[in-house]
């Protein structure tokens, strides 16, 4: 599983303006949804429920909301990068600026667990995020996310 079968150019979105945790949730979510044809309150709904789990907030500065959906037949991503940081709730106590957002089928199982991982592990490394932060570019981002784990850094 690569980051390109989760995330498509279109579902990467530069500079995002949110105050708030729920507001960025909110808004990703209802692109999200569009995207897969989903009621976005749905989708809304079943992030902030796995949110109230703990947060997604997974330190410096990164964000992976996610949650299971039922009626969608694959794993799929949203990465934001945001204009200002924001209150995440994070484990670190630190704000967030990078978020990827995932949805999985309601059975995904082991799936939905690589796919986690595989962002995470994408996401932990400081030089990735370095770059991120410094583009503002969609079409760029979207470049450095999808490019093979071996060439990330």
């Amino acid at each position: 599983m690569e980051i390109e079968d989760l995330l498509s150019a279109d579902n990467v979105v530069a500079d995002f303006k949110a105050s708030s945790k729920k507001q960025t949730i909110q808004a990703l979510s209802r692109k999200l949804a569009a995207h897969l044809g989903l009621d976005p309150r749905l989708v809304f709904d079943k992030l902030l429920d796995r949110e109230r789990l703990g947060s997604t907030g997974v330190g410096k500065g990164v964000a992976i909301p996610h949650a299971r959906i039922e009626g969608i037949t694959e794993i799929t991503g949203l990465f934001a990068r945001l204009a200002a940081p924001i209150d995440f709730d994070s484990v670190d106590d630190q704000p967030v600026d990078l978020v990827f957002m995932l949805l999985a089928p309601e059975d995904a199982g082991a799936d939905h667990l690589k796919a986690l991982a595989k962002v995470s592990r994408l996401l932990r490394d400081d030089r990735t995020c370095d770059k991120l932060r410094q583009t503002s570019d969609a079409s760029a981002l979207f470049a450095m996310l999808a490019q093979p784990a071996s060439n990330a850094a």
